[in-house]
């Protein structure tokens, strides 16, 4: 996969979120977790549009980490999401889960790779 397909598939990720965002029950519980989960996981499609403009090599491993805290995160509120009940679309649900639980280890490989070249 290349820098410009990894780009779309987080952007493609992050309207994903956007969209599962609005089909999560609009409890206390629900909108607390829809508000965190839209940040978390937008946050990696920009996050690594910045790291294709890093200042140096450690700059650029800083933001793919920072990506990949971000991505843990939203799958773990996906998780909750999931076990609470929360999201309608159970099919969706699992998709996005999915998609973020393949994007992890690209994430953790790109990390190792980057800072062996250091």
């Amino acid at each position: 996969m290349n820098k410009q397909q990894l780009e779309d598939r987080l952007i493609n990720f992050a309207v994903q979120i956007i969209t599962l965002s609005d089909d999560i029950s609009p409890t206390k519980a629900g909108n607390h977790l829809a508000g965190q989960l839209i940040r978390s996981g937008t946050s990696p499609a920009l996050n690594y549009g910045e790291s294709r403009s890093a200042e140096s090599m450690k700059d650029f491993i800083h933001k793919l980490q920072v990506i990949l805290k971000e991505l843990r995160e939203s799958y773990i509120s996906l998780k909750i999401l999931s076990k609470a009940r929360l999201i309608r679309d159970v099919k969706v649900q699992n998709q996005v889960i999915k998609e973020c639980d393949e994007l992890i280890p690209i994430f953790v490989k790109s990390i190792q790779t980057s800072k062996g070249k250091l």
